[in-house]
């Protein structure tokens, strides 16, 4: 027997099941499924509790569960519309779903929220007293923390930077993954090159990938500059799977937050366990850990 803390991260593609060890935040017992973002709602909950029940958590466990945006947190119910993924579950009491198929009590919260929770409990953000956290990827996700709890600083609303415009455009629109192929294509590149491919490119000297991803770039700093002066920042923690390039990205989004003034930035030391981690703590918070058996 070993105490540890069950925990679900959902992303659009995948789910991941772990345990988690509070004492030091040891990532344990990991399992990944892949998903389809289209599926019925009975099969995307299905295979969300078939990676849970790898873990073989006892009954009355309380898990933390790490969603994507939109969602009622509190309700545990899926707001997915326009968003590209999870359009079966809007409406859903995902919560219920799970709380009777796991045998426990779901604690859920934002995915962002959960990935600068595990960075400031065991991360680039330990000691950080006001940090905030920008994941890159499919899309934009942002999270603001106080002393590690979660706030809503205002600006952006909700603290969900993805919410904002730049130039009468979503952010989005011109700063994610989508956005940065659509403009590379629009621009003469290979429509099948990924932003990977595309940073390899710009690495290689290509004056046209160079070009894409500085104007993404510029624009997020531009945002992103505003939103950690008015938050008075310490710390800016960026993750998710672009934060590979950011050698790349960083010269034109300190050149976009130019006068806006940045703290200090640290690249996530787990952008994979970080979110684990954080829905682990989350759990604990609400309302503790759970026997494992072995």
């Amino acid at each position: 027997m070993a105490a540890a803390i069950p925990v679900l991260e959902i992303g659009g593609t995948h789910v991941t099941a772990a345990a988690v060890d509070p004492s030091d935040w040891r990532v344990e017992s990991s399992t990944r499924y892949s998903l389809d973002a289209d599926a019925s709602a009975d099969a995307l909950i299905q295979r969300f509790f078939r990676a849970g029940n790898a873990l073989r958590a006892r009954a009355g466990a309380t898990w933390g569960i790490a969603m994507p945006d939109p969602f009622d947190y509190t309700r545990g119910i899926g707001l997915f519309e326009g968003v590209g993924k999870f359009t079966a579950l809007r409406g859903v009491d995902v919560g219920d779903a799970l709380r009777s198929r796991l045998r426990g009590r779901p604690a859920f919260l934002n995915d962002a929220d959960a990935f600068l929770l595990g960075e400031w409990a065991a991360g680039a953000a330990v000691g950080a007293g006001r940090c905030v956290g920008i994941t890159l990827g499919t899309g934009i996700g942002s999270a603001w923390l106080v002393d590690g709890q979660v706030v809503d600083p205002g600006v952006p609303p909700g603290g969900r930077i993805h919410r904002l415009s730049i130039g009468g455009e979503p952010l989005e629109d011109v700063v994610s993954r989508r956005a940065m192929r659509r403009a590379f294509t629009a621009a003469g590149g290979d429509p099948a090159a990924d932003v990977r491919e595309i940073a390899d490119q710009a690495r290689a000297g290509s004056r046209l990938a160079r070009g894409v991803l500085d104007a993404a770039m510029t624009a997020l700093g531009r945002v992103v500059g505003r939103c950690t002066a008015g938050f008075r920042a310490d710390l800016l923690v960026i993750g998710g799977s672009m934060s590979a390039s950011w050698d790349l990205f960083e010269p034109a989004f300190r050149a976009g937050a130019l006068g806006n003034g940045l703290p200090r930035i640290e690249i996530a030391a787990g952008s994979e366990r970080a979110p684990l981690i954080g829905a682990a703590l989350h759990a604990v918070r609400s309302g503790g850990a759970a026997n494992l058996t072995r």
